[in-house]
């Protein structure tokens, strides 16, 4: 089989009315066997009928929502999800975060190698500045401890490791929200600790939205969402927004507009002014 089986499996998918993502997950994998496996491009493919991708508005919470989630989570996770939310992060960009990307000085945080390998800076909430230092107070005992015990390593981006042998264990470099148990790197047999997981911070934000009796799906790129919306909301100017957001095109962020359904100005609905009017 070839190019035109594939053509044919991939256009019957379309048929069964899958998801672009789906389809693009079998192309993928096919991919994958016939380069990796059968050692056999096969070709360009270019008579495949492709899934449409839809076009969907955000989930978005309104800020007493965004104040009901936070309100059912505890610790830790109240404090990252407040951190999402207030700077606009990704889950794995707030969740890489390292000590050095912190100035409290200038109330900004440092987001590095974000989507698309960019770095970007975002603002460090003022309210959460004290909880945030008192978090990373209990982190660097935390790190004293295991450098006495003989760990205390990270791993570090690209070729740091091999640069700079000592750095994985200098407090600069550890992670704001490290995993809670240390791992053996197979490769130096050395014990480290990675940050904590993603589908931790996951699972308790969907729980907190389920117990604040939210219908709408609650998850951590939905604070993303709000953060964006929000900010729109209170004017600030939509270029701030796609760069603090880390968006390449504006066009990105444009969609946020239409989240809020206005222009320069509120839209009012006319039955609203029928209301007002008596009428």
């Amino acid at each position: 089989m070839g190019e035109a089986e594939i053509n044919a499996f991939l256009g019957k998918l379309v048929e069964r009315g899958v998801s672009a993502s789906t389809q693009n997950q079998a192309l993928q994998a096919l991919l994958f066997l016939y380069r990796e496996v059968l050692e056999a491009p096969p070709g360009r493919l270019s008579r495949v009928v492709r899934a449409k991708r839809p076009v969907r508005l955000p989930v978005v919470l309104t800020r007493a929502e965004v104040r009901l989630v936070l309100h059912h989570l505890r610790g830790t996770n109240r404090l990252l999800a407040a951190l999402l939310y207030g700077s606009g992060q990704r889950l794995l960009e707030g969740l890489r975060l390292r000590v050095k990307d912190i100035d409290f000085g200038a109330n900004r945080i440092v987001v590095r190698s974000g989507k698309g390998m960019k770095d970007r800076v975002t603002m460090l909430p003022q309210v959460l500045k004290q909880p945030l230092a008192a978090h990373l107070g209990r982190v660097e005992a935390f790190h004293a401890r295991d450098l006495r015990e003989g760990s205390g390593r990270v791993v570090l981006p690209d070729a740091l490791e091999r640069k700079y042998p000592g750095a994985g264990s200098e407090w600069g470099w550890q992670w704001v929200f490290p995993a809670s148990r240390q791992y053996w790197d197979q490769a130096t047999g050395e014990r480290r600790r990675h940050h904590r997981h993603e589908s931790v911070i996951q699972r308790a934000i969907k729980d907190a939205g389920c117990r604040a009796g939210l219908a709408k799906r609650v998850t951590c790129h939905t604070l993303r969402h709000s953060f964006a919306t929000h900010l729109l909301e209170d004017g600030y100017d939509i270029r701030t927004v796609q760069e603090l957001l880390g968006h390449r095109d504006v066009s990105t962020t444009m969609v946020y507009t239409h989240v809020l359904n206005r222009g320069g100005r509120g839209v009012r609905s006319p039955v609203d002014v029928l209301s007002a009017s008596g009428s």
